[in-house]
C-alpha cells in the first residue's frame, strides 16, 4: 500500500483558501486569536497573489472585531456592506471563527447572494477528548481504542517533539468548531497522574500549542492522585486535608497555565477509584474538584459511565443499561455550578444502535454534557467506512417529551457541552482511514450548529478536503458515505442488541464473546427467541425510565421500534416487525444486504481512481478490501449462528452454513 510523502492536509489544504487568499483583507483585532488570522491570511495571500490592506482601506474582505467585545465570546455576524464581506466579531474568538466559516464558503462568501446572518455557537463547550497514554500502555498501547497510529501529542512517556503537528492538529480542529482538547485519556495511569504536578510543564507547553487557535487544554485527573502524588493516606472528598491538596495543586496549574480549561474524572468505573471507597457520592467527589477550579473560571467534566463491570451473568435482574441513570439522577440539584456531567449518548457504550441515555432528561438542575465517540470503537475501527454523524444527529434532535418539546441538543447546550472522543493520531491521514476525518469534522460543525443536515456537513468536509474535484467525486464519496453507518449495523448486530464482538479487541464478530463474562453485555439468544427484557412489566425496568411518550413507546413491543426491538425486548424469531418481515428472516435480510452493499462501496471507489491522490485512493482499497472481508464475516457468522439456534431456513434459499 502507497503512503503519502508527507501529513495530509485534511480539510484545510491551501487550495481552500484560493477564494480569501486572492483578495483584498483588512483585519482589524489584537489578541492571539486575532494574529492567529493575521497569520492565516498573510499565507493565503502568499499563495494567491491577495495582498493585507491598511486601517482605513477598501477591501474586498473586512475581518473585525466588534468596539464592545468581550475577550472569549465566539459569535459574529458576517454579512455583505457596499461591495465587502464584513465579518463583525464579538470577541477575537469570533474573529478566527468567521475567517473559517468564510473559507468554507469560497467564492460564494463574495458573491450578492450572501445572506446576513450572526453565527454563534450551540455549546459554548466543544471538547475533543484524547485517550492517548503517556506511557505506552501494555495492553491498550499509546492510544487506547486508537485505530490511526500512535499519539499525537504523547511518545514513549514524553511529550511528543512535533510542535509543527500538534499545532496543525489544532488548526483544523479550530476550523471544524472545537475550542477544547482534553490531552490524555480517562483511565489515567501512573505517568499520566503526575502530569498534575512534576510533569505540568508539559501540559503547558500544549497549553501553547492550542492557544493560538483559541482551545483550552484540560486534564483528566486521577481521583486518587493526593494519595499518589502528596503524602495522605486518603482521597475522601470531604476530608479538609484532601480538599486543601486538591486547592493548591490547582493554584500550580494555572500559574504554569493560566487559561487551563479543567478537569475531567473517570471515578468508581472499570476499577478506577473514586469516592465510593469512602462512603460519599459522585457529587461529594465533584464539588470537591470543583471548588479548587471555581476561583480560576474553570470547570470539572465528571463522567456518568459507571456501572457494575463484575456482573453475574445468570442474574438477569441486574441490567447495565440501568446503571448511569440510578446513580446519577438521584443526584441531581447537588452538584455545583462548575461540574458538568458528562453522559454517554446511549446507557450501554458507544454501540452502533442504542437509545438516547434517560440521564440526559433525568436531571434538570444540572449541567450535561452529550459525549459522542469519534473513534469507532465498536463501529469498524477506521477499517470500515463508517460515517456517524447520521447517528449523532438523531441523538441530538431526539425529543425526550415528544415534539414540539425541547430536543437533546437543547437541554444540553444550555450550560453543558459537546463532547467526542478524538479519532486521531500519528497517522499520516491523521485517522487511519481518510475518509474518517469526516467524522471528526462533523464533532465541530454539529457543537456549533446541532440542526445542521449530515449530508450537508460532508459536502462541506469534501468541498474543502477536495477543492475543485468536481461532482464526480463528490457523487461516489455521497454513495459510500451517508448511508454507510445503516450499511455497518445491517452486516453487524442487529435491532439494536448490541456488541457481538470480539472480547477485548472490540473487532470482528463473536456472538457469544461477552454472553458469559461479567461485562452486563448480554443478548439471552436461545433456541426460541433473542433481546433483552427491559419492560417495566416483566423485565428490569430500564423502559421506565424515560418520560412519556417513549416509556409506554418501549414498553409495548407493538410500538417499540424495530431497530431497537431487541434492545428492549425477548422475542420470538417469528415476531413479526413494523416492516412486515420476521425477526429471523430480518436478520438473515439484513446480513446479507449489508455485506452486498460493501462489494457495490468498494466497486464504486475504483471509479474515484484518477479523482484524488494515488495515495488516498490506495489507502481507502484496502481498506475497503479489508471491509468487505470482515462485513462477510460477520454475514456469515451472525446467519449461522441464528440459524443454529433457531432452526428456521432462509426463505430466500441463499448459503448459511
Amino acid at each position: 500500500m502507497s503512503q503519502p510523502s508527507e501529513v495530509h492536509p485534511a480539510w484545510l489544504p491551501p487550495s481552500a483558501f484560493r477564494a480569501l487568499g486572492s483578495r483584498r483583507i483588512r483585519i482589524d483585532g489584537q489578541g492571539p486569536p486575532a494574529d492567529t488570522v493575521r497569520s492565516e491570511v498573510t499565507r493565503a495571500c502568499a499563495h494567491f497573489g491577495g495582498r493585507i490592506c491598511a486601517p482605513g482601506e477598501e477591501a474586498d474582505l473586512v475581518l473585525a472585531v466588534a468596539p464592545s467585545s468581550e475577550a472569549g465570546s465566539e459569535g459574529f455576524h458576517l454579512s455583505r456592506q457596499d461591495g465587502s464581506t464584513v465579518v463583525l466579531a464579538d470577541g477575537p474568538a469570533g474573529l478566527l471563527h468567521g475567517l473559517f466559516e468564510v473559507v468554507r464558503r469560497g467564492e460564494a462568501a463574495f458573491g450578492p447572494g450572501l445572506t446576513g446572518r450572526r453565527h454563534e455557537p450551540a455549546f459554548a463547550l466543544r471538547v475533543l477528548d484524547h485517550w492517548d497514554n503517556v506511557d505506552v500502555h501494555p495492553v491498550m498501547g499509546q492510544v487506547e481504542r486508537g485505530y490511526s497510529g500512535g499519539s499525537i501529542l504523547w511518545q514513549d512517556g514524553r511529550l511528543r517533539d512535533d510542535p509543527a503537528r500538534i499545532r496543525e492538529y489544532a488548526r483544523l480542529v479550530a476550523a471544524a468548531g472545537i475550542n477544547a482538547v482534553t490531552v490524555n485519556n480517562v483511565n489515567v495511569h501512573t505517568a499520566e497522574t503526575h502530569l498534575l504536578t512534576d510533569r505540568l510543564a508539559e501540559v503547558a507547553a500544549l497549553a501553547g500549542a492550542f492557544r493560538p487557535y483559541g482551545i483550552r487544554v484540560h486534564l483528566s485527573v486521577n481521583f486518587a492522585a493526593p494519595v499518589i502524588l502528596g503524602d495522605l493516606d486518603t482521597a475522601d472528598p470531604l476530608d479538609p486535608a484532601v480538599r486543601s491538596w486538591w486547592a493548591h495543586t490547582t493554584e500550580k496549574v494555572f500559574a504554569i497555565a493560566p487559561d487551563f480549561g479543567g478537569y475531567l474524572v473517570k471515578a468508581d468505573s472499570e476499577g478506577q477509584p473514586g469516592p465510593f471507597t469512602y462512603g460519599r457520592t459522585h457529587a461529594d467527589g465533584a464539588n470537591m474538584l470543583a471548588a479548587a477550579l471555581a476561583p480560576h473560571g474553570a470547570i470539572v467534566r465528571w463522567r456518568a459511565f459507571v456501572y457494575n463491570h463484575r456482573q453475574d451473568w445468570r442474574d438477569r435482574s441486574t441490567d447495565r443499561a440501568r446503571a448511569a441513570c440510578d446513580h446519577f439522577a438521584p443526584l441531581d440539584g447537588e452538584f455545583h455550578d462548575n461540574v458538568i456531567l458528562q453522559v454517554k449518548y446511549g446507557p450501554m457504550d458507544f454501540q452502533t444502535r442504542e437509545p438516547v441515555s434517560p440521564v440526559l432528561f433525568a436531571m434538570p438542575s444540572t449541567r450535561l454534557a452529550v459525549e459522542l465517540q469519534a473513534t469507532q470503537e465498536y463501529t469498524g475501527q477506521q477499517r470500515h467506512v463508517c460515517y456517524l454523524p447520521p447517528m449523532w444527529s438523531g441523538v441530538l434532535g431526539f425529543h425526550p417529551y415528544g415534539e414540539p418539546g425541547p430536543a437533546v441538543a437543547d437541554v444540553a447546550a444550555s450550560g453543558g457541552a459537546l463532547v467526542a472522543v478524538s479519532n486521531v493520531g500519528d497517522d499520516p491521514f491523521w485517522t487511519g482511514h481518510p475518509l474518517a476525518q469526516a467524522n471528526l469534522y462533523a464533532v465541530g460543525r454539529l457543537a456549533w450548529t446541532p440542526t445542521l443536515d449530515p449530508a450537508a456537513v460532508l459536502d462541506e468536509c469534501i468541498a474543502l478536503t477536495f477543492p475543485g474535484a468536481g461532482e464526480p467525486l463528490r457523487e461516489i464519496l455521497h454513495e459510500l458515505m451517508d448511508d454507510s453507518w445503516q450499511t455497518y449495523e445491517q452486516y453487524t448486530a442487529p435491532l439494536g442488541v448490541g456488541f457481538m464482538v470480539r472480547p477485548g479487541r472490540h473487532y470482528g464478530p463473536d456472538v457469544d464473546g461477552y454472553e458469559y463474562t461479567p461485562w452486563g453485555t448480554y443478548h439471552f439468544a436461545d433456541r426460541d427467541g433473542v433481546g433483552v427484557d427491559r419492560t417495566a412489566a416483566t423485565g428490569t425496568g430500564f423502559a421506565a425510565q424515560y418520560p412519556r411518550p417513549w416509556s409506554e413507546v418501549y414498553e409495548s413491543r407493538a410500538t417499540c421500534p424495530d431497530e431497537l426491538l431487541l434492545f428492549f425486548h425477548h422475542v420470538p424469531y417469528d415476531h413479526v416487525l413494523h416492516s412486515g418481515t420476521t425477526v429471523i428472516q430480518h436478520i438473515y435480510d439484513t446480513h446479507f444486504a449489508g455485506a452486498e452493499r460493501v462489494a457495490g462501496m468498494r466497486d464504486r471507489w475504483r471509479d474515484a481512481v484518477a479523482l484524488v491522490d494515488p495515495a488516498v485512493h490506495a489507502r481507502v482499497a484496502d481498506r475497503l478490501d479489508e471491509q468487505l472481508r470482515s462485513a462477510e464475516e460477520w454475514r456469515d457468522q451472525i446467519n449461522t449462528y441464528f440459524f443454529r439456534k433457531s432452526g428456521i431456513p432462509d426463505a430466500k434459499g441463499r448459503t448459511i452454513h
